[in-house]
């Protein structure tokens, strides 16, 4: 596996009372120098701990990390002693996380809590790391950088708030960024000048995205990537335009499926029946089964792996795998 992250089986895992839990169960990606990649998939799926897992952030106990690899720039980061990860993260690899005001400190200024970053990371002093957080307010397009920087958390919006975390991001220019629900609560015009901006400045920097979510609107605008995750496994991967236009596992078409459209019949959306199981209690064979229309009795007793399904993409369901290859393979002059 080539680029400049490969996560090769992970596998992450939790104790609690009701047993063992796996929400990560060999998930493998590859996602290249500058290119952006989704995460997608339901709550529960495992999205955010394998993004917590790439940066070594969970908490043991109850969470560990029993076994696979996750390299970057050549580097195993899971064999990488703690002061070691310190310097990846931030420096090389920076999260945005989901709401802002659990991730800054109350406390301080916004302008101290960005030149922390690169006094730590860059070696700068006080003023030259002050001065750097002023530009980088303004590249991220906050109005009066100057004095905005001696402002507090709680003294601006949820969107200036979040612009401050990708400010943060960005401050040690990372060569990944992992953005993990990023807009989640944001009203839809500020949710879309934040993935404008993180998109511009992806094409400025050159940085890779991992971004995660739930929305397929924000994947098919921004994204050229998509993995789709499902009880704590990747279920489909590939192209972002190849996937959408065909989607070949159950899972994947229940989801696109249940997006609303513009100028619709009126009719109700779709949805997918019953929840993502527990992950202590899986069933047998396909995770997807019980929610799958398309379910026989053999989905019971085998669990299905990844494998290719044509056009660079790979699929876990044998069954639409070998009906989408068959239906390639008609179309072909």
């Amino acid at each position: 596996m080539n680029g400049l992250l490969s996560v090769e089986n992970l596998q992450t895992e939790f104790h609690t009372e009701e047993g063992r839990a796996v929400a990560v169960d060999g998930v493998s990606f590859t996602i290249a120098e500058g290119s952006s990649t989704a995460l997608v998939g339901e709550s529960g799926c495992g999205k955010s701990v394998t993004a917590m897992s790439i940066m070594r952030l969970i908490q043991s106990p109850p969470g560990y990390i029993r076994g696979g690899r996750v390299m970057f720039d050549g580097r195993d980061l899971l064999s990488l002693g703690e002061a070691e990860m310190r310097a990846v993260r931030g420096n090389d690899i920076a999260m945005i996380f989901q709401e802002p005001m659990t991730s800054l400190n109350p406390v301080l200024t916004i302008g101290y809590q960005i030149a922390e970053a690169l006094r730590v990371h860059r070696s700068l002093g006080k003023r030259e790391a002050w001065e750097a957080a002023v530009r980088m307010l303004e590249l991220v397009e906050i109005p009066d950088p100057a004095e905005r920087v001696a402002t507090y958390p709680h003294q601006l919006s949820g969107g200036m708030r979040q612009r401050v975390m990708i400010a943060m991001a960005l401050s040690c220019d990372p060569r990944l960024l992992i953005a993990d629900e990023p807009t989640t609560a944001l009203d839809v015009t500020i949710q879309a000048q934040i993935l404008e901006l993180m998109e511009a400045l992806r094409e400025k920097t050159g940085m890779a995205l991992l971004l995660i979510t739930h929305d397929l609107g924000v994947v098919a605008e921004h994204c050229e990537q998509v993995l789709v995750m499902y009880a704590g496994r990747v279920v489909e991967q590939g192209a972002v335009a190849d996937v959408f236009a065909a989607p070949a596992h159950p899972y994947t078409r229940g989801l696109l499926r249940s997006l609303p459209r513009l100028g619709g019949s009126g009719k109700r959306l779709a949805t997918i029946p019953g929840m993502v199981p527990p992950l202590d209690r899986l069933p047998s064979g396909c995770r997807f089964r019980d929610r799958c229309e398309s379910a026989e009795a053999a989905c019971a007793a085998s669990d299905p792996q990844l494998q290719e399904c044509g056009s660079g993409r790979t699929m876990a369901c044998p069954l639409w795998c070998e009906l989408g290859s068959l239906a390639a393979t008609e179309s072909r002059p």
